[in-house]
């Protein structure tokens, strides 16, 4: 078996290694750390929890032990997908350099500039970075990275996921052509293909494990779960998960829940603790120094339940994870493989338990698909249960109020409307008709069943003044009121006091054309001042 002693590393760093108690390198380790030594590129492909960061950081501060940095040029970089990663490799060369004369700088976003300006200015030989914060520096003249020997291109995948490809390849093109590259990937996705064929010169590739696999040590399981009622399905499923951490007792000493959102994040820690569970919240949107107190406190054991976004599914390196919870099916299968991996790293055992509501199973199809393995089902007595643990019936669904009519108005019946007198139309003009006259009386006839009121007469207007159900185009009728052809402009009331008027007279408005050639109706052809009036 290969020793930590037998990979040629300086004495400095094994007697670190000693005392941080690791004896025997991991696969990846002692695929790795060989032909890094050599000067080679190297290509190293493993899953997540296997060592990889111990793969480059060994060899870094072996090759880096002679020499000295000058200000604003960095003799290595590596490059990482999340502050918390980036974090995590700055202590861990905090631990190797414990005897090395070597110093580091941590640039993220989330720090004040000034602090960083000033570590770069003394020169540093190990520079850690997220990709936006290094171009924020290289833009702002602060930084050259044409002194860079070595380059570590940390989880690339996830460097993908989050959409830095553009950003590598920019800070590639602003290293020397000659450095030595090493490039460490869980998965390996056509696009992060190319990059290798295109920066790295013959690597070595060291691939210990198939790409996307899960760790044996790590135990499966899914919960099949259905709200009871759409708009409980929050409700009922923060409750699943509080029965689910309840069931496992003391075996869950600790545990990351996974949300695929920031706003669940939130909302789940602060149900958790309002059942009494330690549990808090970490994701983007949260200052960075609360975030890192967050982690301290979580590795430190003082924090139980640790809630997250996928910001800390790659890379975080807590020893003693009992449990990692799903609470929703991740949207890219790989990210189902590196959530996972935050329990049983190192050898060690592992639960990791996930929440399938209907709308997910296309995604959970994926992951089994990915894994190459049908993830146990687990019934719970909690599923498809309400936060009290009872169904909930179709009697206890609240019955939506009426729809009210337009603009929040209530419907009325005909004897509750305010009926108002009608005004004459404007179509009659009074100078056309002669003063010589016989007076004519008007009848109008009120139609209760569509009152007016200032809100009808608003719309009439808007819909310039035509009343509701008529049109200008509508054809002509006779109506039965005898020999009068009516033309479609007459309004009902015009033709109903003609009729009244000969009613008053003794005529028969049935008559039509046996009425006598001077007591025929006139025709009415649209406007008033054809009307002859004798």
């Amino acid at each position: 078996m290969i020793k930590f002693t037998d990979l040629n590393l300086d004495a400095k760093v094994l007697k670190a290694i000693a005392e941080a108690g690791y004896d025997t390198p991991t696969p990846i380790q002692a695929g790795a750390i060989p032909p890094a030594l050599e000067g080679k590129d190297v290509l190293g492909i493993a899953q997540t929890g296997t060592g990889k960061t111990a793969s480059f950081t060994l060899p870094m501060i072996t090759l880096l032990g002679r020499g000295r940095a000058r200000a604003r040029m960095p003799r290595s970089l590596v490059l990482c997908p999340t502050r918390e990663l980036a974090a995590q490799v700055a202590e861990n060369f905090d631990t190797y350099t414990k005897y090395s004369k070597l110093t580091k700088a941590l640039l993220i976003g989330g720090v004040s500039f000034k602090e960083q300006d000033k570590l770069i200015d003394r020169g540093v030989d190990v520079l850690i970075a997220t990709p936006g914060r290094l171009l924020d520096h290289v833009e702002r003249g602060k930084l050259l990275l044409t002194g860079v020997q070595i380059m570590v291109v940390d989880e690339a995948d996830r460097m993908l996921d989050m959409g830095f490809i553009p950003d590598i390849e920019r800070i590639f093109k602003l290293t020397p052509f000659t450095r030595q590259t090493l490039f460490f990937s869980a998965t390996m996705a056509p696009e992060i293909e190319r990059i290798t064929n295109t920066f790295l010169s013959a690597p070595a590739k060291i691939e210990v494990a198939r790409a996307a696999t899960t760790s044996d040590t790590i135990t499966q399981s899914v919960v099949m779960f259905k709200a009871s009622r759409k708009d409980r399905e929050g409700t009922e499923k923060r409750a699943l998960l509080r029965g689910i951490i309840e069931s496992e007792a003391e075996n869950c000493t600790n545990a990351i829940i996974f949300c695929n959102r920031k706003m669940d994040v939130d909302v789940v820690a602060k149900s958790m603790q309002k059942y009494g569970l330690d549990a808090a919240p970490i994701h983007g949107d949260l200052d960075q120094s609360k975030r890192t107190e967050t982690l301290d406190n979580f590795r430190s054991g003082v924090l139980r339940f640790l809630v997250a976004s996928d910001v800390a599914a790659r890379g975080l390196d807590v020893p003693n994870v009992s449990h990692v919870f799903n609470y929703d099916v991740p949207s890219h299968a790989e990210d189902y493989v590196h959530r996972i991996g935050r329990t049983g790293r190192a050898g060690k055992s592992g639960s990791a338990m996930m929440i399938c509501s209907p709308r997910d199973e296309k995604n959970f199809a994926a992951i089994e698909g990915l894994v190459k393995m049908e993830i146990p089902r687990m019934e719970h007595a909690m599923s498809g249960k309400t936060a009290e643990g009872e169904t909930v019936s179709e009697d206890s669904v609240e019955k939506k109020p009426a729809r009210r009519g337009r603009a929040g108005r209530s419907k009325k019946s005909d004897a509750e409307q305010p009926a108002e007198e009608p005004a004459l139309p404007d179509a009659i003009d009074t100078a056309a008709v002669p003063t010589d006259a016989a007076p004519v009386v008007v009848a109008v006839a009120v139609d209760n069943t569509q009152p007016a009121t200032p809100e009808r007469e608003q719309n009439s207007n808007r819909r310039g003044g035509r009343g509701r159900g008529r049109s200008r185009d509508a054809q002509p009728r006779n109506n039965g009121r005898g020999g009068a052809t009516l033309d479609a402009s007459m309004p009902d009331f015009i033709a109903q006091s003609f009729t009244e008027r000969l009613l008053a007279e003794g005529r028969d408005p049935s008559a039509g054309n046996d009425t006598p050639e001077g007591d025929k109706l006139p025709s009415i052809a649209g406007d008033a001042e054809d009307l002859s009036l004798t």
